[in-house]
């Protein structure tokens, strides 16, 4: 059976804890309570921009919006990607004046490590950097969710001091350490791949490192659900 008809009829799953924020979301939790518009960044790189998807309205910025949507009916939100293909950390970190404190979020979305890894940054120097991201995210009064890498062929094939494990661990270690929560995007991925089975060729586009439509639609299915949950709403 080919992914492209197999991939439809997969459920989106995920082991308990993958798809869970240990953090509740205060300043969301304020919004919705009160049914206020919520303003979601999304920043980060190639994946969030939506390389891989079909289209724009497939990315996973896009689908969380309408996944939200859907869970959280009386709440006028807005969802803006923020991706830009190929970005590292000090990228981003140069344009988070204008991309996203000056929307005023009430929640950040920061996917991050990949393109690190790929083009061989120094572990600890990156691991500074995002912590510096962290830190003025935090001081800019909103909630915030990590995101690591993916679990791909091109970013798992590396095993030396630029191992994609070793990134993931760093990524965990500052989200713990500066109680931030983190979307565990590598272990969900790994866990499609090698406990549910399921073929790269189900979850990725065809280059081997960017998702597809479906993994975007289901990972923004699970952030939307995590969201809810942690901002003290049901989740259907």
């Amino acid at each position: 059976m080919s992914a492209q008809n197999f991939t439809p009829a997969l459920p989106c799953v995920a082991p308990p804890g993958l798809a869970h924020f240990d953090m509740p979301l205060k300043h969301v939790a304020e919004r919705i309570s009160v049914h206020k518009p919520l303003t979601i960044v999304a920043i980060g790189s190639s994946s969030t921009f939506g390389v891989g998807a079909s289209s724009p309205a497939m990315s996973y910025p896009s689908r969380l919006a309408e996944e939200l949507r859907a869970l959280l009916p009386q709440t006028p939100l807005t969802v803006l990607n923020r991706g830009i293909n190929g970005e590292t950390v000090t990228e981003m970190l140069a344009r988070f004046d204008r991309d996203v404190l000056a929307a005023r979020p009430d929640l950040v979305f920061w996917q991050v490590g990949s393109n690190a890894v790929l083009l061989g940054k120094a572990l600890g120097p990156t691991g500074l950097l995002i912590d510096e991201g962290l830190t003025r995210l935090k001081d800019g009064g909103f909630d915030v969710v990590l995101i690591d890498p993916q679990y791909a062929p091109k970013v798992i094939a590396r095993h030396d001091e630029y191992d994609v494990e070793l990134m993931v661990a760093l990524i965990s270690r500052t989200s713990h350490d500066m109680g931030i929560n983190l979307f565990q995007r590598f272990a969900l991925m790994r866990y499609w791949h090698l406990a549910k089975g399921l073929p790269f060729s189900v979850f990725l586009s065809k280059d081997e490192l960017h998702m597809n439509d479906w993994s975007y639609g289901c990972i923004a299915k699970l952030l939307a659900q995590a969201v809810v949950e942690a901002a003290g709403g049901p989740v259907r």
